[in-house]
């Protein structure tokens, strides 16, 4: 057994820290202040989305190619993970962007009404033309988060006590306090309960000033998300963003309109200039951070490139910086 290694954060990213380097036998240590998987991590707060393709649209193609090894990564470790795809609508006149969204997203097949209906029935009548990405999934972070703590619990690894060996600081938006030029990105979030709406997979809904994406959580429960705001406030949701997320979603299909309003949840991403992460060697301290919101799509990919590098010596093939050299 390697060893030992203290992981510091105990979001998304040093979850997954953890889970990698306890399944090739490493003794581990994960040093959070504020404990188990809650709402003080940004990760709570997530859409849980596995949407290497969509997201492929803004993001840089190393987010994709990383993104695609996260769903059996996450199943490895005994996440449900929902292998629905996610399907892609625009209003009408908004069908420029749908067609725009195509152009980006190679692997999007064109639905037309039809089948719009085998896929979501309760979106059919509302719009004839949709785009379908068949290879994507869903989980549910606090439900995910929640299970690997337990199981990793069982792994033995330890959940609090006294810095020892290699540290791996994974705390987020807390490491401005070494990463200088990583910088917040606030989302907003709001959890719903409509009946009157069936869901099996992600929908988003683009839109010229608030896209849209709404992700279903099982009997009922939607999370609508989310907002993207330049900065680092994690705890104040705005009037206009709430407004602009619950109109979306009435636009995406005026059922909405009556939902119950269950939850409004507010955190800030932690992100680098490029919105890309990053594993930086700082003196004796790697530190893995900037998922940015790809949270649960690129922690798998961060996290196996960080343990090869610290386990084998291996050099990441993307997004490594070795300071001790400058």
């Amino acid at each position: 057994m390697s060893g030992p290694f203290t992981i510091l954060g105990g979001g998304v990213c040093g979850l997954a820290m953890a889970a990698e380097l306890s399944s090739r036998g490493a003794r581990v240590t994960v040093i959070d202040p504020k404990g188990a998987p809650g709402g003080h991590a940004c990760s709570w707060w997530a859409g849980g989305m596995l949407a290497p393709d969509c997201e492929g649209v803004s993001a840089e193609p190393e987010i994709v190619r990383q993104g695609r090894k996260a769903a059996g990564w996450w199943e490895s470790q005994g996440a449900a993970v929902h292998h629905a795809g996610t399907l892609v609508v625009a209003l009408n006149r908004d069908q420029s962007d749908l067609a725009t969204f195509a152009r980006r997203a190679p692997r999007a097949a064109t639905l037309p009404k039809t089948q719009i209906a085998e896929q979501e029935p309760h979106l059919a009548e509302r719009y004839s033309k949709a785009l379908f990405l068949a290879d994507e999934g869903h989980l549910d972070p606090r439900a995910t988060l929640t299970a690997l703590h337990a199981r990793l619990a069982q792994r033995g690894v330890r959940f609090g006590g006294d810095i020892a060996g290699q540290v791996i600081d994974c705390r987020g938006l807390v490491a401005r306090d070494t990463l200088t030029d990583l910088r917040g990105v606030k989302g907003e979030m709001l959890v719903v309960r409509c009946t009157d709406v069936t869901l099996s997979r992600p929908v988003r809904l683009l839109h010229p000033r608030f896209p849209l994406y709404i992700v279903p959580r099982g009997d009922g429960v939607f999370m609508l998300g989310a907002t993207q705001i330049e900065t680092g406030e994690r705890s104040r949701a705005t009037l206009r963003s709430v407004m602009e997320l619950m109109n979306a979603a009435y636009a995406l299909h005026p059922a909405f309109g009556e939902a119950e309003l269950l939850e409004i949840g507010v955190d800030a991403r932690p992100a680098f200039p490029d919105n890309q992460p990053r594993i930086r060697r700082i003196g004796d301290v790697i530190y893995a951070n900037g998922l940015f919101r790809h949270g649960f799509l690129l922690a798998p990919a961060l996290a196996q490139m960080t343990v090869d590098l610290v386990l084998e010596g291996k050099i990441p093939e993307v997004w490594y910086e070795d300071y001790r050299e400058r």
